[in-house]
């Protein structure tokens, strides 16, 4: 899966516990009215009765009468595995006196909850274990109650004696469970169902005790396609083209329909054992309209007629023996364009397809390329063959999360694989190839070999990002993707990783409620940045043939990290988890603190905490740092001594020359020089790598919020960037003092005179690139140009902002050619900065009339610039109607939150209507979380922390709590930084004279 952050990083992951599903909590079954089902939309599948329809070639039972209107608490007969006791959602004060909540800071952080044992898990009761599974949904219906009907045989072993069996289930209703022999003989049905709403579980009571056997269970059920990004759900779109006549419409709105089930959400599609480590096959079927295309992870296997004339049954291919939350479908009016692998696998080329809804498929192209390429690349890196007969990629109009890696049918939002020529930002070509190639690595990592529990999701993610890089430096060298990684995901993961709120990659998760928030930088980037790390140091060819070696030996099953230590040492000859433990089962990382002596420098290591403030118990972890030193005259000499101890001394370094350690940002940690020591750096910049440019940066404003630098040798570094050439470079710069810029961005005097820095520093490279695309420009030159205007106009250069404002007004006349689809970013951005009423209105009905798959996201990142409150007010408003989607709202919160004049405005209206934004963004917590993190995190206000705090001190947290924990972290982080170097910054600037 990948993440979804601000588009300056890739955007992984789940959707989290559903206000929704809460309405389906714990209950008994009722049976219910066939009139219940039914809708007088346009029906896909007609609601018809209850009785359940033939799964495949089986008859079940239709029978549920006998179920009565009472709860249970009853708990399984498995007295080690019982069930938490039926509940209800409770404010966070209310869990809390009754001794149920342990907050997430602790129990990722603590000593205590370091280790994770399987005996600590929360799984489901290990009376019964699933091998293979028969899904079958029909009578779906579109509109109304949007509601579907389904039977799940599973074939099950039955492992001890017991009168219960549990299965998962999530806003999902049984009609009927019943068990039998394999053959459906000697039938049992239960008699009785219960839910646990909490633990999203349905218990199942037989009559009579159930011996150990292999036995067939069948589940008939009615479930909800809903709309909130998760389980079985839709997605509603305008139709780029005339659509088919079977095409799913209420209203003017069109629908497709797919699935979302990582990490825990196939349980709100269908009755299963939703655990990663409970691998089965799976057999698919579903009832769609005649005219529709169904999708699922294998080929279609036949056709056979439904339950009326226009309907028809669509069966797939068994799967691979795979876990519940890959299992995928989709439906809808699709068209593809399609290649074959040039790779043959077992003499035969794999088909590659790129599915759209209607009039999108040609947007499809450049994701097809990189697909096919990828797959063979693949294939030969890890020694391992795509195991599937097809590949297929499916562009979802609503996507919580960047990309689903499914097995054979991986999802993506469509800014994540459509690029229109020509139309399209250049940048969105990049995360074009970066998320298709994360999503088949997958297909490997994750897939072929899955984590034997979410506490080791990094090996999925972490592998994924590393690779997905990899495939896109090995297909687009020219796009220097190696820098691209220092700054976007090496310097972001130690942003989240040098708070106290962060956690160790390898984390403790008790349960399905705890997974949501875990799918975040330290899984993904700091798992990804480590792995760099240490491939660096064994060798990327050695690197290879471990990562191999560990597939070859896990395939189709689970494994742990303890595992792919074992194969990487085994190929390297070192004992590689002796070094790497600590990255990955420790939480935070180091700064190294150099000296200098004439021919020599000393160095130690410590834990580095943005708040500065480490404790003695907070700094006992040994890390393993490869030092990877450059020194020379022109940093021609390198040293790969490695720092195993808190201190130590490195010879025959001549600190009147060149030096530089973490050679190319390598390694996963801070560098502290002395101060004269950047200024030094900053005359002799360019004889070092990008990477180590953009790293210098990097660690220099960390350290600086730290305490442990300072503001103005930051500042002074920077000004010798002047001449810079390189957009990767300018990226980080750019980063790091707009952090600045919006940590101080309410003191008048340094919010100028840091605009007039910013100005002074880029406005050379700025008028040298100019406005004016050329065909000779590369990928490289089109990112920088757009940098590079953007922030001169943003910091007030005059040429700038007249330009900027001459080519909007050229455009919202009519000549759309007056803005490069390059620059409409920073055009209209620079123009909501300086505007007011008149731009605003233009950029919301650009938002509404736009037609690019990109136009949404610049549009809504362009009017959190606005700067008068009552337009701020609105743009609020507007973000949370029904036309901004839910999927969406995160990117204009998180530019009213880089905005001084938009974050206050922005707390109050989340206090006065938060109601309102659970509605929008509750039913699907990944969400909300991602909202409030993305929105909370830039305040510098200590009084503001505070009332975050008892804001929420009365809500239910659930889903949600991290992403507060990191916020309060940060501003009280922000808050001190500000506190402390306010003074000093203001008189270099003043000094300087930019005050």
């Amino acid at each position: 899966m990948v993440m979804v952050v601000a588009l300056a990083l890739r955007c992984g992951g789940r959707a989290g516990r559903s206000v929704a599903a809460a309405k389906h909590g714990v209950r008994r079954h009722a049976a219910r009215p066939a009139s219940y089902f039914s809708s007088a939309a346009l029906p896909l599948a007609s609601a018809s009765s209850l009785s359940p329809r033939p799964l495949l070639t089986s008859s079940p039972s239709s029978s549920s009468s006998s179920f009565s209107s009472s709860f249970s608490t009853s708990s399984p007969s498995s007295p080690a595995r019982s069930l938490a006791s039926i509940s209800t959602v409770r404010p966070a004060a209310a869990r809390k006196s009754a001794g149920l909540a342990i907050p997430l800071q602790k129990r990722f952080c603590s000593a205590e909850f370091r280790t994770m044992n399987p005996s600590d898990r929360e799984t489901l009761p290990d009376v019964a274990k699933p091998s293979h599974y028969h899904v079958s949904l029909y009578d779906l219906t579109i509109g109304g109650n949007w509601g579907y009907k389904g039977t799940v045989k599973i074939d099950t072993t039955i492992t001890r004696p017991t009168k219960e069996i549990v299965v998962n289930v999530k806003a999902i209703d049984v009609q009927l469970a019943e068990i039998s022999a394999k053959d459906g003989s000697a039938a049992s049905k239960a008699i009785e169902i219960s839910y646990d709403r909490k633990s999203e579980r349905a218990i199942f009571k037989f009559d009579s005790e159930l011996q150990p056997a292999d036995m067939l269970l069948t589940i008939s059920f009615t479930g909800t396609i809903n709309n909130y990004m998760a389980g079985f759900c839709r997605a509603g779109y305008q139709s780029a083209a005339t659509p088919g006549p079977a095409t799913p419409k209420v209203g003017e709105q069109h629908y497709m329909l797919s699935t979302q089930f990582e990490s825990c959400d196939a349980r709100q599609a269908f009755p299963c054992f939703d655990e990663p480590n409970l691998k089965a096959t799976f057999d698919f079927e579903i009832e769609i309209s005649k005219g529709l295309t169904a999708l699922s992870n294998m080929p279609v296997k036949s056709k056979r007629e439904g339950s009326k004339p226009d309907l028809e049954f669509v069966s797939f291919e068994r799967t691979p023996i795979m876990s519940t939350y890959l299992l995928a479908w989709a439906v809808g009016d699709f068209e593809y364009v399609e290649t074959m692998t040039k790779r043959k696998y077992n003499g035969i080329s794999i088909p590659v397809r790129v599915y759209t809804t209607r009039g999108l498929k040609e947007q499809a192209q450049f994701a097809l390329e990189c697909a096919s390429q990828t797959l063979d690349y693949f294939s030969d890196v890890f020694e391992i063959d795509y195991p599937l007969p097809k590949s297929d990629l499916l562009a979802v109009h609503e996507f919580a999360m960047g990309a689903m890696e499914n097995w054979g049918l991986v999802t993506y939002r469509t800014t994540a694989v459509l690029f229109e020529e020509g139309k399209s930002d250049e940048k969105y070509r990049n995360r074009v190839a970066y998320v298709v190639a994360h999503e088949l690595a997958h297909q490997w990592f994750g897939n072929l070999v899955t984590m034997d529990w979410w506490n080791e999701l990094w090996l999925n993610e972490g592998f994924a990002t590393w690779v997905g890089w990899l495939a896109v430096d090995h297909f687009h060298p020219e796009w220097n993707v190696w820098s691209q990684f220092v700054t976007e995901s090496v310097q972001q993961a130690m942003k989240l990783d040098s708070l106290r709120a962060s956690h160790a990659i390898e984390v403790p998760v008790r349960n399905a409620l705890e997974v949501d928030q875990i799918f975040d930088h330290i899984s993904y980037l700091k798992g990804s940045s480590v792995i760099r790390m240490l491939s660096s140091h064994l060798g990327q060819e050695v690197f290879l043939k471990g990562v191999a070696k560990y597939l070859k030996a896990h395939k189709y099953g689970n494994a742990t990290t303890n595992d792919l230590w074992s194969a990487l040492s085994e190929v390297s000859g070192k004992d590689v988890t002796s070094f790497m433990d600590p990255w990955i089962r420790k939480i935070g990382f180091p700064v190294v603190n150099v000296t200098e002596q004439t021919n020599h420098i000393n160095v130690d290591q410590r834990r580095f905490l943005a708040s500065g403030d480490v404790k003695p118990e907070e700094d006992e972890t040994m890390w393993w740092i490869p030092l990877g030193i450059k020194s020379g005259p022109k940093a021609e000499n390198a040293n790969v001594r490695n720092l195993t101890k808190k201190s130590d001394s490195v010879a025959d370094i001549n600190c009147s020359e060149l030096y530089k350690v973490n050679k190319d940002q390598c390694g996963f940690y801070h560098t502290n020089y002395p101060q004269d020591r950047l200024v030094k750096f900053g005359d002799s910049r360019n004889l070092l790598s990008s990477e180590d440019r953009i790293g210098l940066i990097g660690d220099a404003a960390s350290l600086a919020v730290s305490g442990e630098g300072s503001t103005v040798s930051l500042l002074a570094l920077v000004e010798k960037f002047q001449d810079e050439a390189d957009c990767l470079v300018w990226a980080q710069i750019m980063t790091s003092l707009g952090n600045l810029r919006s940590i101080f961005g309410t003191h008048e005097a340094i919010s100028k005179g840091l605009k007039a820095y910013t100005c002074k520093l880029v406005t050379p490279a700025a008028e040298k690139i100019g406005w004016e695309f050329k065909d000779c420009d590369d990928f490289l030159t089109k990112q920088l140009r757009q940098i590079l205007i953007t922030a001169a106009g943003r910091s007030g250069h005059e040429g700038t902002v007249a330009e900027a404002k001459r080519r909007f007004k050229a455009w919202a006349d009519g000549d759309k050619s007056a803005i490069h689809t390059n620059l409409r970013s920073a055009v209209f951005s620079i123009n909501m900065g300086e505007g007011g009423r008149p731009e605003y209105d233009l950029l919301v009905k650009e938002y509404e009339t736009n037609t690019t798959i990109d136009g949404k996201e610049i549009c809504l990142g362009a009017l959190s610039r606005a700067t008068d409150p009552e337009l701020i007010k609105e743009f609020l408003e507007f973000l949370f109607s029904p036309k901004v989607s839910g999927q969406d709202v995160h990117t204009g919160g998180s530019g009213l939150a880089a905005n001084p004049k938009g974050r206050y405005l922005m707390w109050d209206f989340i206090k006065a209507n938060w109601n309102r934004i659970e509605e929008k963004l509750g039913a699907n917590k990944v969400l909300l979380q991602r909202f409030l993190r993305l929105s909370l995190i830039k305040y510098a206000d200590k009084e503001v922390e505070k009332d975050i705090t008892k804001f929420f001190s009365d809500k239910d947290q659930e889903g949600y709590d991290r992403a507060l924990v990191i916020a309060a972290d940060t501003i009280k982080s922000n808050a001190s930084y500000r506190e402390r170097e306010e003074k000093a910054i203001l008189e270099w600037l003043i000094q300087r004279g930019y005050v």
